[in-house]
C-alpha cells in the first residue's frame, strides 16, 4: 500500500509542475497585450490631438480669411456708389428792388443805419409807404393789422389779415403769411391774455432791406401803423435821438410804388 502513494506521487509532482508553468505563461502573454493597448491609444490620442489643432488653425485662417474678403467688397462698393448728399436748403425768396442808379440815402455809423425816432418804411408786396414809429424799448415788431382770421394751408397755420391803405381812411387790403411763431401779450389791468400771430415781412429804410417777424397787432387807437422793435433795431440801425426822417427812399420807390401817404 506504501508502495503505491509513493508511485503515485511522482506523477502529481509532476503534473502539479506544469500547471504551474503554464498559468505563469499566461499572465506574462496579458501583461505585454495590455502594454500595447496603452501604447495604441496614446498614439490615438496624439493623433486626435494634432488633428484638433490643425483643425483650429485651418478655422482661424479661413475666418481671417472670409473677414478680409469682406472688408475688401465693402471697399469695393464704398468706392463705386456715392454716399448721399443732403440737397441744399431753398434760399426764402425775396423781393428785390433795381437800385442799381438810386439807393436811397442813410447814415452809417461802424456799420449801422442811423435812423431816427420816425421814418419811412416801404413794405414790400402791397408796395405800401408807411410812417414807421422806431422804439428801441419794443422788443418785437409790429403791424396794423384788423380782421386778423388763422386758417390751415399745407398743414402749416396761416393767417389772413387787413392791412390800412396809407392816405385813405378805411381803406384795406388783405395779406395772407404763414404764422411762424404765437406770442402771448397780457393787457395792463387785465386778467385775460391775448394770443398775437407773428408773421414776416419785408420792408425797406433808406437803403437798407431786410425781411423780419412783425406782430400782428390793432393799432388803430395809435399814430403810426408800423413799428420797428428791438428785434430789427439790434445790430443793424442806431437811433439818433430826437431826429426824424434823417433817411430817404430811392426815387424809384417813392414815385413808383403802389400808393404812398
Amino acid at each position: 500500500m506504501l508502495s503505491t502513494s509513493k508511485s503515485l506521487a511522482a506523477p502529481l509532482l509532476a503534473l502539479a509542475t506544469l500547471l504551474s508553468g503554464c498559468a505563469a505563461d499566461s499572465v506574462l502573454v496579458d501583461r505585454y497585450d495590455m502594454q500595447g493597448l496603452q501604447a495604441s491609444v496614446a498614439g490615438q490620442n496624439a493623433d486626435l490631438d494634432y488633428l484638433k489643432t490643425t483643425g483650429d488653425r485651418h478655422h482661424q485662417e479661413l475666418t481671417e480669411l472670409h473677414s478680409e474678403s469682406t472688408q475688401q467688397i465693402i471697399d469695393s462698393i464704398n468706392r463705386q456708389v456715392k454716399p448721399p448728399e443732403c440737397p441744399p436748403a431753398p434760399k426764402a425768396p425775396v423781393c428785390t428792388i433795381d437800385a442799381s442808379t438810386d439807393t436811397g440815402t442813410s447814415d452809417r455809423v461802424k456799420g449801422k443805419l442811423v435812423v431816427g425816432e420816425v421814418e419811412k418804411a416801404f413794405l414790400v408786396g402791397p408796395n405800401f409807404i408807411y410812417d414807421a414809429r422806431v422804439d428801441s424799448g419794443a422788443e418785437t415788431s409790429s403791424m396794423d393789422a384788423r380782421n386778423v382770421r388763422r386758417f390751415e394751408r399745407d398743414s402749416q397755420e396761416w393767417v389772413r389779415f387787413d392791412i390800412p391803405v396809407p392816405g385813405k381812411d378805411d381803406t384795406f387790403e388783405t395779406l395772407e403769411r404763414e404764422v411762424v411763431r404765437n406770442v402771448r401779450i397780457i393787457q395792463a389791468n387785465e386778467q385775460d391774455h391775448e394770443r398775437r400771430a407773428v408773421v414776416e415781412l419785408q420792408f425797406r429804410i433808406g437803403d437798407h432791406e431786410q425781411k423780419a417777424e412783425f406782430t400782428l397787432s390793432d393799432r388803430a387807437h395809435l399814430t403810426y401803423p408800423l413799428l420797428i422793435g428791438r428785434n430789427i433795431l439790434r445790430d443793424v440801425m442806431l437811433i439818433d435821438v430826437g431826429k426824424e426822417y434823417s433817411t430817404e427812399l430811392p426815387r424809384s420807390i417813392r414815385t413808383g410804388s403802389t400808393r404812398n401817404n
